[in-house]
Protein backbone atom coordinates (compact mmCIF):
# COMPACT_ATOMS: atom_id res chain seq x y z
CA UNK A 1 0.00 0.00 0.00
CA UNK A 2 1.27 3.49 -0.99
CA UNK A 3 -0.38 5.68 1.15
CA UNK A 4 -0.71 9.39 -0.44
CA UNK A 5 -1.65 12.91 1.21
CA UNK A 6 -2.80 15.37 -1.30
CA UNK A 7 -4.77 18.73 -0.72
CA UNK A 8 -6.67 20.39 -3.76
CA UNK A 9 -9.22 23.35 -4.51
CA UNK A 10 -12.61 22.64 -4.81
CA UNK A 11 -14.93 24.25 -7.31
CA UNK A 12 -18.52 24.56 -6.14
CA UNK A 13 -18.63 24.80 -2.42
CA UNK A 14 -21.24 27.13 -1.36
CA UNK A 15 -22.44 25.93 1.90
CA UNK A 16 -21.61 23.16 5.28
CA UNK A 17 -23.98 20.40 2.93
CA UNK A 18 -21.57 21.17 0.34
CA UNK A 19 -18.80 20.03 2.37
CA UNK A 20 -20.73 16.79 4.43
CA UNK A 21 -21.60 15.75 0.76
CA UNK A 22 -17.80 15.58 -0.59
CA UNK A 23 -16.82 13.96 3.00
CA UNK A 24 -19.39 11.25 2.99
CA UNK A 25 -18.85 10.09 -0.84
CA UNK A 26 -15.17 10.29 -0.60
CA UNK A 27 -14.62 8.71 2.66
CA UNK A 28 -17.38 5.56 1.57
CA UNK A 29 -15.00 5.33 -1.48
CA UNK A 30 -12.77 2.07 -1.63
CA UNK A 31 -9.25 3.64 -1.23
CA UNK A 32 -9.75 6.28 0.66
CA UNK A 33 -8.11 6.15 4.04
CA UNK A 34 -9.36 9.63 5.16
CA UNK A 35 -11.09 12.95 3.13
CA UNK A 36 -11.63 16.36 5.23
CA UNK A 37 -12.61 19.46 3.41
CA UNK A 38 -12.07 22.45 4.82
CA UNK A 39 -15.76 25.10 3.83
CA UNK A 40 -13.11 28.36 4.54
CA UNK A 41 -10.62 27.59 2.21
CA UNK A 42 -12.53 25.29 -0.17
CA UNK A 43 -10.13 22.99 -0.61
CA UNK A 44 -10.36 18.55 0.27
CA UNK A 45 -7.09 17.09 2.06
CA UNK A 46 -7.29 13.78 1.15
CA UNK A 47 -5.53 10.31 1.89
CA UNK A 48 -5.54 7.50 -0.08
CA UNK A 49 -4.25 4.25 -1.46
CA UNK A 50 -2.31 5.03 -4.74
CA UNK A 51 -2.27 1.52 -5.48
CA UNK A 52 -6.00 1.27 -5.33
CA UNK A 53 -7.38 4.76 -5.94
CA UNK A 54 -5.46 7.77 -8.29
CA UNK A 55 -6.40 11.24 -8.46
CA UNK A 56 -7.82 11.08 -12.09
CA UNK A 57 -10.69 8.76 -10.59
CA UNK A 58 -11.08 10.63 -7.53
CA UNK A 59 -11.62 14.18 -9.79
CA UNK A 60 -14.16 11.98 -11.62
CA UNK A 61 -16.30 10.78 -8.32
CA UNK A 62 -16.05 14.55 -7.09
CA UNK A 63 -17.47 16.00 -10.54
CA UNK A 64 -20.12 13.37 -10.23
CA UNK A 65 -21.68 15.00 -7.28
CA UNK A 66 -21.54 18.61 -8.32
CA UNK A 67 -18.04 20.31 -7.49
CA UNK A 68 -14.37 20.00 -9.13
CA UNK A 69 -11.44 19.63 -8.02
CA UNK A 70 -8.73 21.72 -9.23
CA UNK A 71 -5.31 19.44 -9.68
Amino acid sequence: MVRVKETYPVLGISCASCVKKIEDVLNKTDGVIEANVNFATEKLTIEYDNDRLDIKKIDKIVKSIGFELIT
